[in-house]
């Protein structure tokens, strides 16, 4: 199983040591985060985002490379609600798509599913 947080995500764990460990013991961890995800959920300042960004440092952030935005692009043009969904919902929808036995815990779970309907890969989407 592969953890995938969107910001949603990142801040339903931030701070929540139960939470945490009950994925680790589930052998969810650590989960994976896309880098454009810390766009939406951090701040900027360290004292607001001290939380988070002791999340952060347990999870693995990817990097959103050339492919991977193509890949979101496509899911997010045969959605058919490319003006209302997010650019980075739907790096994460494709991310996951590209994992294996991907879950993703957001916060935004209509659209989330909304951008992996059509694709092959089972997605399972959870809501925090």
């Amino acid at each position: 199983m592969t953890l995938i947080l969107d910001a949603g995500g990142v801040s339903a764990l931030a701070g929540h040591r139960a939470r945490l460990a009950e994925l680790r013991a589930r052998g969810v961890w650590p989960p994976q985060i896309p880098a454009v995800v810390l766009t939406e959920a951090l701040t900027g300042d360290h004292r607001r985002d001290f939380s988070e960004n002791q999340l952060v440092r347990m999870c693995q952030v990817r990097d959103v490379t050339e492919h991977l935005a193509r890949d979101a692009a496509l899911l997010r043009t045969q959605s058919g609600r490319a003006v209302s969904l997010s650019a980075t919902d739907a790096v994460v929808a494709a991310f996951a798509a590209l994992s294996p036995d991907p879950i993703v815990l957001t916060s935004d779970p209509e659209d989330l599913t909304t951008l992996v309907a059509g694709h092959p890969t089972k997605v399972t989407i959870v809501a925090v």
